[in-house]
């Protein structure tokens, strides 16, 4: 059997090779938004800071709910452009703690992207919350021509708040004819 060579006729070029980091580090810095997948738990979405090759992330009191992370989990990068799933890759997870050198890096970026963030903003998460450095590392688990097949949605998750057993009050009653229903004038 003869191998034919990629420069003749009738055999397609092979594509470049796929930059992860880059496309990471695009996806990372570009978006806001990210989503973080403790082994055996539903991802959480989370809003970071992107500096120095790795993901910045504060949570507690005042600012979002993360669940504890342990020192291996799934990032899922996503499009800036159609909010879906670009990226995901394997992180490790370091917590951070106010005597650290990257202490500054972490923090200056987080603040720098945090809207409204109060004056004592630092202070407190240094008394109060939890900052992250999440690194990538290793091949893409899922990327662009790779996916999985699968929605990825999750449950949504049990909670108290809920209005299944009250009808909220409609100004002059509910109207009677709605979008789609095709109901004969005055009946």
């Amino acid at each position: 059997m003869t191998e034919t060579a990629p420069d003749q006729p009738g055999t397609a070029p092979a594509s470049p090779p796929l930059n992860v980091t880059a496309l990471f580090a695009e996806a990372a810095s570009k978006s806001g938004l990210m989503w973080v997948q403790p082994p055996g738990d539903r991802a959480w979405p989370f809003w970071h800071a992107w500096a120095e090759d790795t993901v910045y992330v504060v949570s507690g009191p005042g600012e979002q709910t993360l669940p504890w992370l342990p020192e291996e989990v799934t990032l899922v990068a996503r499009s800036k452009d159609t909010g879906g799933r670009l990226l995901t890759v394997s992180a490790s997870v370091r917590e951070i703690r106010p005597d650290e050198e990257r202490w500054a890096v972490a923090t200056d970026a987080l603040k720098a992207g945090r809207l409204n963030a109060a004056a004592d903003a630092l202070e407190r998460w240094a008394r109060e919350c939890t900052v992250r450095a999440l690194t990538p590392y290793g091949a893409p688990l899922e990327a662009p021509g790779s996916y999985d097949t699968g929605s990825g949605a999750a449950p949504v998750p049990v909670s108290e708040a809920t209005t299944s057993t009250w009808r909220p009050w409609h100004w002059r009653g509910r109207p009677r004819r709605r979008r789609g229903n095709h109901l004969p004038d005055g009946g």
